[in-house]
């Protein structure tokens, strides 16, 4: 069996455009995680960067910066989660062969 060149590189060429694509339509997305029943929410987008924080004032207690800090880190890792379901479900075929990667 014979191997054209020619066609390993159109293959390459195509497969760079659907992974360019895809990584556009990625960078388009946000989600929001939460804690606390909702009283802190963070936003991520399809880079994982966090790009919003909202707490609801009754949050901020200055005698109490331990909890609100754990509630920011609980909301940025439910938000990270919901990011890597997005991100698998808009993936379809694509993702069984990203499941590796540490950022999914």
């Amino acid at each position: 069996m014979d191997i054209n060149p020619f066609d390993i590189l159109k293959n390459a060429k195509e497969i760079q455009a659907q992974f360019g694509k895809i990584q556009e339509e990625l960078s388009l997305l946000t989600t929001t995680g939460s804690a606390g029943g909702g009283i802190v929410k963070a936003t991520l987008n399809g880079q994982f960067e966090l790009i919003n924080v909202e707490l609801d004032p009754i949050t901020v207690d200055p005698r109490d910066i331990t909890m609100l800090q754990d509630l920011i880190v609980a909301a940025h890792a439910d938000a990270i989660e919901k990011m890597r379901s997005l991100i698998k479900e808009k993936l379809g075929p694509y993702a069984a062969g990203l499941q590796g990667m540490s950022s999914l």
